[in-house]
């Protein structure tokens, strides 16, 4: 009828008990998204049977495994456990504590005694008492020696090799000087070298200049029962020091190359050579008198294509004519850091190049024969090398016997 608003069906009444909770319908978490297609209640799983810890018992936590089938690398992380792993690295703490401990104390035991040394004198005592001794000496000879500026001029000839024969008769009271007074030189086994003949010596080389060139010419001249002239082989880096390198070779140094080396060899005349060469000369302190490879064994090649005997020779004094603090390392050394090994040493200048008056003593071993290899012997690798290890491992044990047996390096 009109007028009447139409009567509301009413909704049948549900009859029955209530559905389980279980059993209805639960709706998205998101109220955005009602209405979505509902999704079952998921199942809840029995709490774990609650353990009760005593007042004085560790509370016990369950950390899940991971189940043996699925283990993964990643397995040996999660067994410990936390408190296991706490308790690992704490120990590790403690043990890095305690060598940090155990460094600071050794450093600090190495200060005293460093101070020590250098109350007591050490090796600047020793300096000391020997410049006080050649002092008398230096004022004796001093006439002589005030000559210096005339070994700079050239007046005389020159040999094949750039020697100059004047200059070294010049010389030969300055020389003279340095060999028997200053450095006061000790050679032991100099019958070892042969008196006539092509020999190969093959020294160690220390020092900021090759006053060890020097040291040997004159020691063979002086004191060889033949009198040999030595011609001593340096590289390149030494001849090209300024004033020292033409020196060097004016007084009967010769550069070192191989064709010079066979021309000296097959005049039947002594080599000297230095296969560590120039670069290797100023190692650091604490590994002085250490023999570094001998490179391609160009010594031994000659010596085997020529049947010249190679006789080491040990030369010890020659690391110390330098002054130690000028030397990397020499820090390092003293108070047993090995972190300042590679420390820059201490810049001198020209008053680097002055030699300290330490004792020098030269020590020649057994000569090598090689007259029974032959020429070929020299193009066989295996036969080279095995010459230039000899030689070296000879040269170690000579060097190794005379610095344990000196009892100081300047009296």
């Amino acid at each position: 009828m009109p007028g009447k608003s139409p009567k509301k069906r009413k909704s049948p009444r549900r009859t029955g008990a209530k559905p389980p909770r279980s059993a209805r319908p639960v709706l998205g978490n998101d109220p955005f998204q009602r209405g979505a297609a509902v999704r079952a209640e998921a199942p809840t799983a029995p709490p774990p049977p609650a353990k009760l810890a005593s007042a004085h018992a560790p509370l016990e936590l369950d950390v899940p495994r991971v189940h043996e089938a699925t283990a993964s690398p990643a397995r040996a992380l999660f067994e410990p456990g936390p408190a296991a792993a706490y308790a690992e690295l704490r120990e590790r703490l403690k043990a890095i504590e305690s060598r940090i401990e155990a460094s600071a104390a050794k450093a600090t035991a190495r200060l005293h005694e460093l101070a020590r040394a250098e109350e007591s004198g050490d090796q600047a005592r020793d300096l000391l008492k020997t410049l006080t001794r050649l002092w008398p000496a230096l004022q004796r000879r001093w006439p002589g020696l005030g000559a210096v500026a005339a070994l700079l001029s050239r007046s005389g000839e020159l040999d094949g090799y750039g020697m100059e024969h004047d200059l070294v008769a010049r010389a030969m009271p300055l020389l003279e000087f340095l060999y028997a007074t200053w450095w006061r030189v000790d050679a032991r086994g100099m019958e070892n070298v042969p008196s006539q003949g092509a020999v190969v010596l093959v020294a160690n080389h220390g020092g900021s200049l090759p006053w060890d060139a020097l040291v040997l010419r004159l020691a063979l001249l002086r004191d060889h029962p033949a009198h040999r002239e030595l011609r001593p082989l340096l590289d390149q880096a030494a001849l090209g020091m300024p004033l020292v390198g033409p020196m060097a070779v004016r007084l009967g140094a010769v550069a070192a190359t191989p064709e010079n080396a066979k021309r000296l060899l097959d005049e039947q005349r002594a080599v000297a050579v230095f296969p560590e060469g120039t670069s290797n000369a100023l190692r650091p302190w604490p590994q002085r008198y250490r023999i570094e490879r001998f490179g391609r064994g160009g010594f031994a090649k000659l010596a085997l294509r020529t049947g010249a005997p190679v006789v080491p020779c040990a030369v010890v004094g020659s690391e110390e004519t330098s002054a130690p603090f000028a030397r990397p390392g020499w820090l390092s050394a003293r108070l047993g850091m090995p972190f300042l090994l590679s420390a820059p040493a201490l810049p001198l200048g020209a008053f680097g190049a002055f030699p300290l008056p330490s004792r020098w003593g030269l020590s020649f071993g057994e000569a090598l024969d090689t007259r029974g290899a032959g020429p070929s012997a020299a193009d066989d690798p295996a036969r080279v090398l095995e010459l230039t290890e000899r030689t070296r491992v000879a040269l170690q044990e000579i060097l190794d016997r005379e610095v344990a047996a000196r009892r100081s390096v300047y009296l």
